[in-house]
């Protein structure tokens, strides 16, 4: 590893596995210190020990309900004074309800829209300050695809709906952070394999069966396809790109 975040402290949400826990391992092994949360006690905990054996630092707290103003506010707060400030947001973490649109209730929709767009509201409110004061720093937040086109193998209005109001939302805070030395981006992973997604492509009967062998790299991204995307825009590395948006799914639109 390179260092590229040494002295760096970096809050990343949804620690306990996929794409966050990936982020906390690289992100811990290019140097940073890293605050994480998950609503998993038990996963946040093995990838804390984890990071921990391989010389890392990371602490973090669970079970942390982000949608909620006042836990997120407790988090980042017992994070900065635990660490002494922050440099890095990553709001990895959300929780989607998707479906056919004719059979998506008003709590599906609620459901996503709070789990996936409020919780980026309640955890950039909180961090914003301690930003602001470190004099700078950097928000990743992470889109979709679904942001950007129809969905691919199911229907999922509400997911689609709460991600573009997070490509929105990142260049606002990305208008807003300018004059304080904040940059904001995002990435729009596509369908990324993790433990809950993998048993669908095995089975012959759910619509994502084949999607691997149809995809033009002849394989789906795994967690640390997104979480080096995020290190790029999390480094110095990325000092001049501010209020854009990267779709890491390999090139599948090409065939959508």
């Amino acid at each position: 590893m390179t260092g590229r975040l040494e002295g760096k402290v970096a809050f990343i949400t949804g620690t306990a596995g996929g794409q966050g826990a990936a982020a906390a391992r690289l992100f811990a092994a290019e140097g940073a210190a890293v605050i994480g949360c998950d609503l998993l006690e038990e996963g946040a905990r093995a990838v804390d020990a984890e990071i921990a054996a391989a010389g890392g630092r990371c602490r973090s707290w669970a079970p942390v309900n982000l949608a909620d103003l006042d836990a997120a506010a407790a988090w980042v707060a017992a994070g900065v004074e635990e660490a002494g400030g922050i440099d890095i947001l990553y709001n990895n973490a959300s929780a989607p309800r998707v479906g056919p649109w004719d059979e998506l209730t008003w709590d599906d929709w609620r459901f996503t829209l709070h789990n996936e767009l409020d919780l980026i509201y309640t955890v950039t409110k909180a961090a914003w300050p301690h930003l602001v004061a470190r004099g700078g720093g950097v928000i990743v937040n992470t889109a979709s695809v679904s942001a950007h086109r129809g969905a691919t193998f199911t229907e999922q209005a509400a997911h689609g709906a709460a991600k573009g109001g997070v490509l929105a939302m990142t260049r606002h805070l990305a208008a807003s952070g300018a004059a304080h030395g904040i940059r904001a981006n995002s990435i729009s992973p596509g369908l990324i394999v993790t433990p809950q997604i993998a048993p669908f492509l095995e089975d012959p009967s759910h619509p994502m069966h084949g999607m691997r062998e149809a995809h033009p790299l002849g394989r789906l991204g795994e967690p640390e396809d997104v979480a080096k995307v995020a290190l790029f825009l999390a480094s110095d590395d990325a000092a001049y790109l501010n209020a854009i948006d990267i779709i890491v799914d390999g090139g599948q639109a090409v065939i959508v």
